[in-house]
């Protein structure tokens, strides 16, 4: 976790981020029960030096003095002790405001890190000021907006046309928001999964088939609990929870890993099913394919020293891929940097990617590229070596092509008039054909 010397350096610094990233956190309850926290561990351990000092005297290390001694001498050597001022009595009563006071130490620490969790990372100076996503500044454009001479359709009427969806037989089977893709639709997110893998892996980031269930240790610790807790799914049984990005499984793999330093930068490629619950999102954009509890990502994670250089490099680095594997796939985009109002917990620095969705008429997030320096090390104590020094490594990550949002950009943005979907040309080799058309019965 954040180091609490740091916060206690720049107290208001902490108060002015826990404002703007609206976290429900009283900076000054967490330093009280800090001091709370020294001040009885201090205690603890004078009453532990006291307790051994008893012993001592009193215990068997006294018997061992007088060992061979007679029953008599042995009774002398007791009361002489006690004489000297350590009774039995008083080893008792240490005993017992010991031990009280070692309750009263697990409650705090409890307490003390449950707070410390809450403390979110101070972002760069260049994050702009702002409330919410209506105030994230947008960067640049990329791509031209189709101009249609037919009526267009959105992708619900596209699926339901060409047969590469089924919402009803899906969510008979799940519940709401449930779906299933149907022929080529399943194999185009299958070569949209695997043309973000391969570009990915021919720029040398090691392709990785992380865990999707995980322990509270690895949400906590890439930063999605507390404050992401209800919107994850848990296996009570078993005290895991499922991913809702892969990120997860990548950072916490490498939980309490020491790093050469030319190991670094270390770059991973992910592919998993993610899950989220999308608590409080009841009845928005609950039709079709755009808002669902499961889905496919293609994850972008990095590891660098710990230099801001370093990790900004590695930011745009990922920013950059993103949007060369949206330029191959024809799609229309814009980047916008994210205001302090609406960027997460951990993240230090973050740019969204928005892809044309031409049936709702706009851009719509699809891409997220996060710098979190050390927040998520520091949780899962991820360090490298520099010379004497065990610095935390740096981490950064971004999503490469999250499916099924990416294929309502694809479906709408390739329609023809004919009513097929033409295929982008770096996806045709995975699908062996230029167009989606009905196939199958």
């Amino acid at each position: 976790m954040l180091d609490i010397n740091y916060i206690k350096r720049e107290p208001e610094l902490f108060k002015k981020t826990i404002r703007d990233k609206g976290i429900n956190l009283d900076l000054d309850e967490l330093l009280a029960c800090y001091e709370e926290l020294v001040l009885l561990n201090k205690e603890i351990n004078g009453l532990r030096e006291r307790r051994n000092a008893i012993a001592k005297e009193f215990g068997m290390l006294k018997e061992r003095e007088v060992v061979g001694a007679d029953a008599e001498a042995l009774n002398g050597a007791r009361k002489a002790a006690g004489k000297a001022g350590l009774p039995l009595a008083e080893g008792k009563e240490v005993a017992l405001h010991l031990k009280a006071l070692e309750r009263r130490q697990v409650d705090l620490e409890d307490r003390y890190r449950r707070l410390l969790l809450l403390v979110p990372a101070p972002v760069l100076p260049a994050v702009p000021v702002g409330n919410s996503d209506l105030d994230n500044v947008e960067l640049y454009r990329r791509g031209e907006l189709l101009q249609f001479d037919f009526q267009p359709l959105d992708h619900l009427a596209l699926v339901e046309r060409l047969g590469l969806a089924d919402f009803v037989g899906a969510r008979a089977a799940a519940g709401a928001r449930a779906y299933a893709l149907l022929g080529d639709l399943m194999l185009l997110e299958m070569a949209v999964h695997r043309f973000a893998v391969d570009y990915l892996v021919g720029r040398g980031f090691q392709p990785v088939a992380p865990p999707v269930m995980v322990r509270q240790e690895a949400m906590e610790g890439t930063g999605y609990f507390p404050l992401g807790l209800e919107n994850a799914y848990e296996l009570k049984k078993d005290d895991l929870f499922l991913t809702g990005t892969c990120e997860v499984g990548l950072v916490a793999m490498h939980r309490d890993q020491l790093f050469g330093k030319q190991e670094l930068p270390r770059r991973l490629v992910g592919l998993s099913t993610c899950f989220r619950r999308e608590a409080g999102a009841a009845g928005k954009d609950t039709r079709g394919l755009f808002r669902v509890h499961q889905f496919q990502k293609v994850e972008q994670v990095a590891f660098t020293i710990a230099e801001q250089e370093a990790g900004l490099a590695m930011h745009y680095e990922l920013l950059g891929n993103a949007e060369a594997i949206l330029q191959a796939l024809e799609l229309p985009y814009r980047v916008v940097q994210v205001c302090i109002g609406d960027i997460g917990q951990g993240q230090v620095f973050k740019h969204d990617i928005e892809t044309y969705m031409p049936a709702r008429g706009g851009y719509f997030e699809t891409h997220s590229c996060s710098f979190l320096a050390d927040f998520q090390a520091r949780r899962l104590n991820m360090r490298y070596k520099e010379g004497g020094k065990r610095p935390y490594v740096y981490t950064v990550n971004n999503t490469a092509a999250a499916t099924p949002r990416l294929l309502i950009a694809l479906l709408e943005n390739h329609q023809e008039k004919d009513g097929r979907v033409r295929i982008p040309g770096c996806l045709q080799p995975y699908m062996g054909r230029t167009h989606l058309e009905p196939r199958f019965k």
